[in-house]
């Protein structure tokens, strides 16, 4: 038997960590995810299992090898942003994984904007609204201030995907799609990084910066392959698109957080729009894609929960409801208000008690979540669009579709056809760069 030639791409998320095997025809052969609990970090904090995270790649890769149906050619990484692995001298990580949600101290911050001419020029110059934790390049400096002895320890500090990689490589890496998501590190009109991070020492601590279809030759249990040095799952979402469309687009992401991307779109962001969480991002070739996000996913989440306690109803029965096309939505007069867009959800303040079926109370969610999201949309979609993909989970959701729809009259909207988006950007990077090194 001949093996088939494999390409394994690992898309770390936040609640998944999955393996996905491609072939030569970019399909998928096979495919396996793992839910790893969470740990806590010395402030009891939930936090993602660094070790787990690599025991899960190194029992994937024996999975791989030890298979005489598969023959590995290369691996790449695509994995969630704004979390730094901090590794010392020898390599090993000094600190838990921190969550990009954990509470960020106001009062540092504030410090730190005062010191480098406010937060409102910070943020423009970094195309990075103010987002605490999320601001990765703000764990870096909160380390430095409250645990100098610590900071004097670190080697390096890798992104999620580098770190992934560098348990291959060996090699300290950064990518311009980790570096310039929502971190507050890059200055997007310079193409450096921030003046703040070079006077704060923090440069010293980023590994060195690589493009983004970079690649190393690796040895593991007798197999050589090529390794990729990963990338930002958002900004591996919209390689395939871009490598694919003959037309101007936007996509829309969806899932924990819905993001749309608009990579042809190069106005300046304003205040009001870092108001409202707009930001750019870098892609592989560190090129600005203005973005604008939404915690849509995560509160649908909550809020569908709520509806099917409510209703004593399983949260899978919600799901399944069918549009009803005679419903009537509750209207409701928004005005975006600085901050984030979901906390403005008209939902949460509205009593259950008011819906006769769990079918109408999903209706109203899914319209006021609609009205949210089409404020989102319409941050960075200019007159020239006319092509929307939408891919993630909320692409297979029917309500969503139709009210989107109804949002867009004049958008075209086309489903993704590849439910593993941002694992098939990653695999296409390496592809091309291996391509080009035969």
């Amino acid at each position: 038997m001949i093996p088939i030639a494999v390409t394994a791409i690992f898309d770390i998320g936040k609640t998944n960590k999955k393996l996905l095997l491609f072939d030569e025809q970019q399909q998928i052969v096979d495919q396996y995810a793992e839910r790893i609990g969470e740990l806590t970090d010395e402030d009891g904090f939930p936090c993602d299992d660094l070790l787990a995270i690599r025991r899960f790649i190194f029992a994937a890769l024996d999975r791989i090898i030890e298979n005489p149906g598969w023959n590995l050619q290369a691996v790449n990484f695509s994995a969630y942003g704004a979390s730094l692995v901090y590794l010392d001298e020898n390599g090993q990580p000094i600190t838990p994984l921190y969550n990009y949600l954990k509470p960020y101290p106001e009062e540092l911050a504030n410090a730190l904007f005062e010191k480098y001419g406010g937060q409102e020029s910070w943020s423009r110059e970094t195309a990075s609204p103010y987002l605490g934790s999320l601001n990765s390049g703000l764990q870096l400096y909160r380390l430095k201030i409250e645990r100098p002895e610590l900071f004097k320890r670190v080697n390096f500090a890798l992104h999620l995907p580098q770190y992934c990689s560098y348990l291959l490589t060996g090699l300290h890496s950064s990518d311009p799609t980790s570096i310039g998501c929502h971190t507050g590190l890059w200055d997007y009109e310079m193409q450096d990084y921030h003046e703040w991070v070079k006077q704060e020492g923090l440069t010293e601590k980023l590994a060195p910066l690589f493009p983004g279809n970079y690649k190393e030759r690796v040895r593991y249990k007798g197999q050589a392959f090529w390794c990729g040095i990963g990338m930002h799952d958002s900004s591996a979402a919209l390689v395939p698109y871009l490598q694919q469309a003959d037309k101007k687009f936007t996509l829309l992401s969806t899932g924990t957080w819905c993001i749309t991307l608009n990579p042809f779109n190069e106005d300046p962001l304003t205040p009001q729009e870092l108001a409202l969480d707009c930001l750019c991002y870098l892609s592989c070739e560190g090129k600005p894609v203005k973005a604008s996000r939404l915690f849509g996913g995560h509160e649908h989440e909550i809020q569908v929960k709520r509806i099917a306690d409510h209703f004593q109803q399983s949260v899978e029965q919600i799901l399944s409801v069918s549009v009803d096309e005679n419903f009537t939505p509750i209207p409701s007069s928004f005005t975006p208000a600085p901050g984030s867009l979901i906390e403005q959800l008209a939902f949460r303040d509205r009593s259950l008690q008011g819906f006769a079926t769990a079918s109408e109370a999903y209706h109203q969610l899914m319209v006021d979540l609609i009205t949210l999201q089409a404020v989102s949309i319409r941050l960075v979609v200019n007159e020239d669009i006319r092509i929307l993909f939408l891919e993630g989970g909320f692409a297979k959701n029917e309500l969503f579709l139709h009210f989107l729809k109804r949002a867009f009259p004049k958008l075209t909207i086309q489903l993704g056809e590849n439910a593993q988006v941002a694992a098939l950007g990653a695999l296409l990077l390496v592809k091309d760069s291996v391509r080009s090194s035969l």
